[in-house]
């Protein structure tokens, strides 16, 4: 589990993609501290699990669903990238909860400042959107946010400067392709609404139905 507070910017070294496996090699320093192989570190908000190390980095195995899931697949040599070590039990949580687990991607539509804040507006699918609501957390590229507005086409975050000079978001431009993962307890609460397939009459909801169950 992760926080979405990032404690690095990395850089890709190399990435090799293959028909049924990629790899990614990325340069680090911070995230290095205490990391074993096994351990997990999220790269743009995508858990991967560490298989080697270096002085001066780690390598981390990608398969196929997060490739279709991600923009890890267009990552290329000298790419900057978020990076996070899974959070420690006696850690402070200082974003919500991140499960690493990518939902889809949106793409940057607008950039725009105002005062010692940028807001950065992101149009995605329906299916993320419909589980974003606004004053509420959204990992973006593994960064925790909080969503300004949101309508039925895209949504809104503002970034301060700490954000900003620690995270790559805003070195992205119109038209980028971001990592999102929507907030963990919304996609519980919408699997829980949704009625069991034995539960609704197969001609769909009539009285009787509404009377035998107590309504």
């Amino acid at each position: 589990m992760f926080t979405g507070i990032v404690e690095e910017v990395g850089t890709v070294k190399s990435v090799t993609l293959g028909s049924i496996i990629g790899q990614i090699n990325l340069k680090a320093a911070k995230v290095l501290e205490g990391t074993k192989i096994g351990d997990s570190i999220a790269v743009n908000g995508v858990c991967l699990t560490v298989t080697a190390l270096s002085p001066d980095g780690f390598t981390a195995d990608v398969m196929p669903e997060t490739l279709r899931r991600s923009n890890l697949g267009s990552l290329r040599a000298g790419d900057k990238v978020d990076l996070e070590r899974a959070m420690p039990a006696d850690g402070r949580f200082g974003g919500h909860i991140v499960s690493g687990h990518i939902d889809g991607v949106g793409f940057i539509t607008e950039q725009r400042r105002e005062g010692n804040a940028v807001w950065v507006r992101i149009q995605t699918s329906p299916e993320i959107l419909r589980l974003i609501v606004e004053k509420g957390s959204i990992a973006i590229d593994g960064i925790s946010l909080t969503v300004a507005a949101v309508s039925s086409r895209d949504f809104q975050v503002s970034l301060i400067p700490h954000t900003a000079d620690e995270t790559i978001l805003l070195g992205k431009r119109p038209g980028s392709c971001v990592n999102l993962e929507n907030d963990i307890l919304g996609k519980y609460v919408q699997k829980l609404m949704q009625p069991e397939p034995s539960a609704s009459p197969a001609g769909g909801l009539t009285l009787e139905f509404l009377e035998k169950n107590g309504f």
